[in-house]
């Protein structure tokens, strides 16, 4: 099986259960993209999901794998309130609740709110929400990553994002 597969097979098992527990979560960065036809490749998971819920979600994604422990040296350019790596299936999955980048001395609260989620993609039955491209432009912008910003503005201006999101065959 293709390991994008796998990840995305992961993801559904992810989804199930959060949202079994109605917990607030959406999912974000390089796989957010990688949906959305704008990027071809993507390493990892990553979840943000609301600060009441980080409890929650700890415990669940606990059920399905480990907690990798803290990186001892956290990067500067981050204050995000619980950042948490967990390895699923041989498979890196971060979770971010209270997400924050700090650029140029000024910390940005990117925390997930509600009125982010801008759509919701049906992977098999479970529902997907999904953060937008512009938005993830916005951060990607905050954290330095110039690539990315160009890969999505081109996207953008080319219409790309716009479409329904489409995994590849389920």
């Amino acid at each position: 099986m293709k390991e994008e597969q796998k990840k995305i097979e992961l993801l559904q098992k992810i989804a199930h259960r959060l949202n079994e527990a109605h917990v607030q979560w959406a999912l974000g960065a390089s796989m957010l993209l990688y949906f959305k036809r704008i990027t071809p490749v993507f390493h990892d998971i990553d979840l943000l999901v609301s600060e009441h819920d980080a409890e929650c979600v700890r415990t669940i994604l606990l059920e399905m794998g480990e907690l990798c422990p803290p990186d001892p040296m956290p990067n500067p350019m981050y204050r995000t309130k619980a950042f948490m790596e967990f390895l699923i299936d041989s498979i890196e999955v971060d979770v971010m609740a209270g997400f924050a980048i700090v650029h140029e001395g000024t910390v940005y609260d990117c925390s997930l709110r509600g009125d982010q989620i801008v759509e919701k993609m049906l992977l098999g039955t479970e529902v997907i929400p999904l953060q937008s491209p512009r938005l993830w432009c916005k951060y990607y912008r905050l954290m330095g990553r110039p690539q990315k910003v160009d890969m999505i503005e081109k996207a953008l201006s080319c219409g790309i994002s716009s479409q329904q999101p489409s995994p590849k065959a389920y």
